[in-house]
Order: structure tokens, then sequence, then C-alpha cells
């Protein structure tokens, strides 16, 4: 079967984009874990699904596959990249969509400048609703850690974007344990459902940079998600003021969030690589 995709961008962070509304494929884990691959397939961070929403006050259904096959609740980068692919491939004609997503409803603004605005929800902070293995609520989680053969406890902030993220604040992006940490947190025991890693580097109280460790992929170049749950994380600790640049390896994002209760708005750009077909 000849299935045909677009490959796009979010700052680096890129995806295989699949219309399953003119056409429909079935793709098993295995056979995303192949396509997956920068060697010998097209090579993508995420498999992104455009379907016909199940809700009819709803525009589309928007799920979304790691490198690992594992199907996910969020991407943030992929859902600005989802807004321009069926704008367009003329599935929509209006600038304001309304999608669902495995977290629920969100809603994507394609703006003048043709960066996309997503309302990505409010944050969940409850441990059980991230979900992570605690208690209570807390303003650092401390959890340990065995890093060559020695013990060490990280303090972690914990946010829910739809998708789970774990934030350490760090000195310098550049040289954090990235490779070392991210794996080791990203699995760790008290998160069932695994968790994106975030390291966070304060640079002043409206501009952070960011590395993330995502799920189920390695350190990705950016990551929409990530940058919510950062600026949250540092927002609920009072280093970060209501609208923050996020400088991520591939480029920025502009986060802005009001607070508790409020939802987290993200702009950025979305960037069509390449049109192509494939034989299944």
């Amino acid at each position: 079967m000849l299935v045909r995709f677009t490959k796009m961008h979010g700052l680096g962070n890129d995806f295989m984009v699949v219309d399953m509304v003119t056409q429909y494929i079935q793709l098993p884990p295995e056979k995303i874990r192949r396509l997956a691959d920068r060697h010998t397939g097209i090579g993508f961070d995420q498999l992104l699904m455009v379907e016909p929403p199940s809700d009819p006050d709803v525009d589309f259904c928007y799920r979304i596959f790691n490198a690992d096959g594992t199907e996910v609740e969020q991407c943030g980068n992929g859902a600005r990249c989802f807004a321009r692919f069926v704008k367009d491939k003329k599935l929509i004609f209006r600038d304001r969509i309304k999608v669902e997503t495995k977290a629920g409803i969100i809603e994507l603004q394609i703006e003048e400048d043709g960066d996309v605005t997503v309302d990505m929800g409010v944050p969940r902070l409850e441990p059980e609703t991230i979900p992570m293995l605690a208690d209570k609520r807390q303003s650092f989680y401390n959890v340990e850690c065995v890093v060559d053969g020695k013990g060490t406890d990280q303090q972690l902030m914990a946010v829910s974007m739809g998708n789970p993220h774990g934030v350490l604040r760090v000195e310098d992006t550049l040289q954090a344990e990235v490779e070392t940490l991210g794996p080791l947190l990203e699995r760790h025991a008290v998160f069932p459902n695994r968790c994106n890693i975030g390291f966070m580097q304060v640079l002043n109280p409206a501009e952070i940079n960011l590395r993330v460790y995502e799920r189920g992929v390695g350190e990705t170049l950016a990551c929409g998600s990530g940058a919510c749950g950062a600026v949250v994380a540092g927002r609920l600790r009072g280093w970060l003021e209501e609208e923050v640049l996020v400088h991520l390896p591939g480029g920025s994002l502009k986060i802005r969030w009001a607070g508790e209760g409020h939802p987290v708005m993200m702009t950025g750009s979305a960037t069509r690589v390449f049109e192509g077909q494939i034989r299944l």
C-alpha cells in the first residue's frame, strides 16, 4: 500500500505526519520503529496522525506515537505542525482549530506571521494526575538515583502538561548530565508511565535555557510541552515572570502562564520539510 506523508519539524523536533482523514492505514509499534529509524527509514522523533474526531464539536483527532512505537498523550511542537499541516492540506480553512488528544481537547491558532499558538491547557500538579508516586504535592521531590555506583538524590519538580514532566534546575545546560540522568529519571520507579525530563537554566526572570530528554525518544532539539512544564515549575518557585522566552537547542518558544488555574499558552514555528510516499 502506498501511503502519503509529510515530514515536518518544530525547532528541530521532527515528525512524520500522516493524513488519516483521506487515507487509512494501520501502523503497529514495530512498523513505527522501522519508519523512525534515521538510517533505514524516514527518521523522526514522533509520528503524528490526523484522524476524524469522535466529538462533533471538535475538528480533528490528534494522535502521537514516539519513535519507540508507544502512543503518548501530548506533544506541543507536534501540535503546531499539526495545525500547519491541516491548513496547508486544506482539510480546514479556519485559523483557529480545535482538536482532541489523549490528554483532552486543545485549541490551536495560526497567527498572521505563520507561527502557531497552542492552548496547552491547565497544568496538573497533584502527584496522582502527573502521574507520580508521592504521598502529597511538594515543591521538590527527592528522587534517588544510582550514578556510577553511588546513590544520589535529585531534587525534581514535577508537572503534567497532559504528559508527565520532571524538571531539574541546573547551573548550565551545556554541562548538565542529560545523557546520564535523563534515561535514569525517565524510567524511574516513581513515574509509572515514565517521564520527560527537563534540565532548566534560569538566565533571568523572562528567559531560560532548556534541554529535554523525552521518554521513548531520548534528547530532542526541542520539546514544546517540556518548555511549558519548565515555565510552570519555575513560576511556582517564584523564579520566572508570566511570559518567558525558552531557548532550546533547536530554537526558541514563547511561553505564557498567568498562574494556577490558567492554561499555558505556547507560540512558535512549524516548518514543512518535504512531502513523500512510502510503500508499506
